[in-house]
C-alpha cells in the first residue's frame, strides 16, 4: 500500500513559565491510502498533539525540535502558512473533537459549507450550491437544500457531525483526521457516524487517522492500531492481531479495563499518567506496570518488531 502520510521521529514540547517540557518522543506512524489507523491511549498521552502537528494547528508555545511530517514525500514542516492553507482542509481535513462547538452559531451551516467550497475549490454561485447539496446528500442529511439554510442550533449533535464531515468531503480530501469524532454523541449516533466514515473511506479511498481512547470503538473501525503512552508509541499492530495478542503491559491493561457482559470484575490501571513536567527514567510506564523489573526504571525500551508486523517497546521482549 502507498503511504500517503508519514510522521518520522517527531519530537515536540511546550515552552512554559517553568521551562521547556517535552510532550512527544520520537513518534512515528504512517497512513496508507484507503486504510484507517487508530491512535489510542489515555487523555493527555499526545494523540491529538501529534495530529495537530500535521495541520500546523499547534498553540504558539509548542515547539517541534526534531522529525519530519511527509505528505506525498514533501515535509510539511517546511511549508509556509500560505502553503499550509492550500493543504489544510483541501488535502488533509479535520473532523474535530466536539461537533457542538465546531460550527459558528452566527452563520447558517450552508454559508459555512459554501465558504469552504469557495476557498478550496474556487467554486461560487449555483455550482457551489449544487456541490454543497451533493455533500449533504453524501453524509445522509435529509432535505439537503432546505437544511443548508439552518443555523447550527437547529441541528442535533449527530447532524452537526455529519455537516462537518460534509465539509471535508466537499473538498475531496485525501486524508481525514478524526479527533474523537463520537465523544459528544450517544451510542446509537456513534454507530451511525462510524458507519458513515467507513463508507466514505471505501467509496473515496481516503486514508483515515482515528484518534480515540475508546478501544471498543476502534475494534470494528480500523485496520491498524498504534498505542500511545506519555508521548511515546508503545505498541503497533494490525487491529485483529492486536485484540487477539496484545503485547505491551499497558495495552493488556487497557483491554482488561473494557466493560463486558461477563461477571468478571473490571480491571484498573493503578496510578495516574505522568504530566509532561514529570521526569521519569527508563520506561515511562514502569511506575504503573505490574510486570516491572530493574531494567525498566533504567533504560528506555525501543520500539521493535517482535512478531510479523507487530511492534512493541518493552523490556519483556
Amino acid at each position: 500500500m502507498e503511504k500517503i502520510l508519514e510522521i518520522k521521529n517527531l519530537n515536540l514540547g511546550f515552552n512554559t513559565d517553568s521551562g521547556y517540557h517535552q510532550a512527544l518522543y520520537d513518534v512515528s506512524y504512517s497512513l496508507e491510502q484507503g486504510k484507517t489507523l487508530a491512535l489510542v491511549g489515555e487523555s493527555g498521552c499526545g494523540k491529538s498533539v501529534s495530529a495537530m502537528s500535521v495541520l500546523q494547528l499547534l498553540p504558539k508555545n509548542a515547539q517541534i525540535t526534531d522529525g519530519e511530517i511527509l505528505y506525498s514525500n514533501k515535509n510539511l514542516l517546511d511549508f509556509s502558512p500560505n502553503e499550509m492553507q492550500k493543504i489544510r482542509g483541501k488535502k488533509i481535513a479535520l473532523i474535530p473533537q466536539d461537533p457542538m462547538t465546531s460550527l459558528n452559531p452566527l452563520f447558517t451551516v450552508g454559508d459555512q459549507l459554501l465558504e469552504v467550497i469557495k476557498i478550496h475549490q474556487g467554486v461560487v454561485g449555483e455550482e457551489a450550491v449544487k456541490k454543497a447539496i451533493e455533500s449533504f446528500d453524501a453524509v445522509q442529511i435529509p432535505s439537503a437544500k432546505e437544511r443548508l439554510k439552518n443555523y447550527p442550533h437547529e441541528f442535533s449533535g449527530g447532524m452537526k457531525q455529519r455537516a462537518i464531515i460534509a465539509m471535508a468531503l466537499a473538498c475531496d480530501a485525501e486524508i481525514l483526521i478524526a479527533d474523537e469524532p463520537t465523544t459528544a454523541l450517544d451510542v446509537t449516533i456513534q454507530a451511525q457516524i462510524m458507519e458513515l466514515m467507513r463508507q466514505i473511506k471505501e467509496e473515496k479511498n481516503v486514508a483515515v487517522l482515528l484518534i480515540t481512547h475508546d478501544l471498543a470503538l476502534v475494534k470494528e473501525n480500523s485496520d491498524e492500531i498504534n498505542v500511545m503512552y506519555a508521548g511515546r508509541i508503545v505498541e503497533k499492530a494490525e487491529t485483529e492481531d492486536f485484540f487477539k495478542n496484545p503485547k505491551h503491559p499497558y495495552s493488556v491493561a487497557l483491554l482488561n479495563s473494557i466493560p463486558s457482559n461477563t461477571v468478571k470484575p473490571l480491571s484498573i490501571i493503578k496510578g495516574q499518567p505522568p504530566t509532561i513536567s514529570q521526569q521519569i527514567s527508563g520506561c515511562r510506564f514502569h511506575p504503573r506496570c505490574s510486570k516491572c523489573f530493574e531494567n525498566c526504571s533504567e533504560t528506555i525500551p525501543l520500539l521493535k518488531e517482535i512478531e510479523n508486523n507487530h511492534y512493541c517497546a518493552c523490556h519483556l521482549y
